[in-house]
């Protein structure tokens, strides 16, 4: 078996479970624009602690605190495609938080699909 690797970017957003967009979750909205745009793949994972901007610490340990858990929102896929779906979160993420950070794609095979697009 071949296993090659191609570079590409993470883009993490983290956002809040109750925050929405027009009466649906934010990072269902997400989601559903980064498959619109293209971009090879998301997940979503639901954290299980944490803080942000407000300092406030919600866990899901304690039933009183389990109000809106972080949440973040993984799509890895070539820079380009990336930083070209950027704009439509300037639109969706207010208090949330965006990152990208370099890695490397493993195509196991030698099956490498972003050449071919």
């Amino acid at each position: 078996m071949t296993t090659t690797t191609v570079p590409g970017v993470r883009l993490t957003v983290l956002v809040g479970e109750d925050d929405m967009w027009h009466h649906k979750p934010l990072f269902a909205e997400i989601v559903h624009r980064a498959h619109r745009a293209g971009l090879s793949g998301a997940s979503v994972f639901r954290g299980v602690e944490g803080f942000g901007a407000t300092s406030l610490i919600h866990t899901s340990r304690l039933l009183s605190l389990s109000e809106e858990l972080p949440v973040a929102v993984l799509v890895i896929d070539t820079e380009q495609r990336v930083r070209a779906f950027l704009p439509q979160l300037d639109e969706l993420v207010g208090e949330g938080l965006v990152t990208i950070d370099h890695c490397e794609i493993v195509c196991p095979g030698g099956h490498d699909d972003k050449e071919s697009s």
